[in-house]
This record gives C-alpha cells, structure tokens and sequence, in this order.
C-alpha cells in the first residue's frame, strides 16, 4: 500500500520511450486508493489525461521571483475525486537549481502521494530526483536508449516498456543500468486508443495495471 507523502520520479533517457503515459498511470492507479497528486515537468499529461490546460503551470512558478507558500496549490488542475495535475504552463519549466530544490522540498511535505512526470529533463531535475524516495527509469529495450540513460543520472529502479522482437531481456536492461528492473509492461495498442481517445484516466488497460507493483512499497 503507497502511503501520502512518498515521491516517485519518472524520467527517461530518450524521448517516445513511454515515461508520460507511465507517470501517468502510475498516478491514476494509485488515486484509486488515496489522493495523489501528478506534477507534470514534460508538457504532456494534461492531453494523456485528456484535459485543456492552457493556463498557468509550472512554468510560472520557475519564472517567478518569490512565489507564496501555497502557489503551487493554486495551479492545480481536478482530474478526478482523488487525483490532481500540477500543469505544465505554456512552456517547459525551467529554473535554477535553488528554484528545482524548493520544487522537491514542497512536494516532500506533500500529505498526498506525488507522482512527478520528469521526461528527458533530469539533468536539470537532479536535486529532485536525489530528494525523491523512488526514481525510476522508464526505457524500451534500445541500444540508444540504454546508452544514453548510462551517461545520465542513475535512477533507483527501471520500468521496462516490452516491445516485439527486441534482442535484449529485462535481465540485460537490469545490468546495463545496474539497477533493478521493477516490473515490465508491455507494448499495447489499447493504452494508445485510450491516450488518443482521452479515455485513460477512465478505461485504464489491463496490461498497464502491472504498474501497481511499482508502487507497492
């Protein structure tokens, strides 16, 4: 059972690997069981989701001098009874390291599980990745992919995207990275219907349910 208060951050290496959908999932799975909040630093969960953000984010807050206490709260975006989006804003946020180490303490005080969408900015997003309990990458099995997440930062534990007639096994992936492979979904044409239809957060997959085990802690 995932209990308020714990901090998963999903970044990925490469981009088109899957890391929005899964931070995604990740977080209507787990609003199943208790409010959760999903912080979107990659720009693309609220169409995952499929709201009209198009407000004010993220990028607002890294853009301002001294934002209040409680300015985060007020860029929440309702996704259902027990899930909340943090938006992007009108572009990718962007901020100084000061500004990226104040975003990882007000979430770690957060009563509600947090679920944060890092995408391919995690040279960026280190000191929250080091301040989260979970960071975890998402990678398909690719050559490049791996390459690339080998010269990043080292994340926790792995969630492996399944594709056909790829040469290398989870335990490959696992020792490439040397971190633990914590659970494998697999490539399903039924989690892109619901992403394109806007359909996720209500007719969530079954092959994507796996995920539960990422945050059984």
């Amino acid at each position: 059972m995932v209990h308020g208060g714990i901090v998963f951050c999903f970044f990925a290496a490469k981009g088109g690997v899957g890391c929005s959908v899964v931070a995604a999932a990740s977080a209507i799975i787990s609003a199943r069981r208790e409010p959760t909040l999903l912080v979107d630093l990659n720009g693309d969960s609220s169409t995952i989701l499929g709201l009209d953000c198009q407000g004010r984010g993220l990028s607002d807050w890294f853009g301002s001098q001294s934002p209040p206490a409680d300015s985060l709260r007020r860029l929440e975006v309702p996704v259902s009874e027990r899930l909340s989006l943090l938006p992007t804003g009108q572009c990718r946020p962007a901020g100084t390291a000061e500004r990226v180490r104040l975003l990882a303490s007000l979430l770690a005080t957060e009563g509600r599980c947090v679920m944060v969408d890092v995408g391919t900015s995690a040279l960026s997003m280190v000191a929250l990745l080091d301040a989260a309990e979970h960071s975890i990458l998402v990678t398909r099995a690719c050559y490049l992919a791996l390459n690339r997440a080998r010269c990043g930062p080292p994340p926790d534990e792995v969630v492996l995207v399944l594709e056909p007639g790829r040469a290398l096994r989870s335990s490959d992936v696992g020792a490439a990275l040397d971190a633990p492979v914590r659970t494998t979904v697999p490539w399903d044409p039924a989690v892109a219907r619901a992403v394109d239809a806007g359909l996720l957060t209500s007719r969530l997959p079954r092959s994507i349910l796996r995920l539960d085990s990422v945050l059984q802690r």
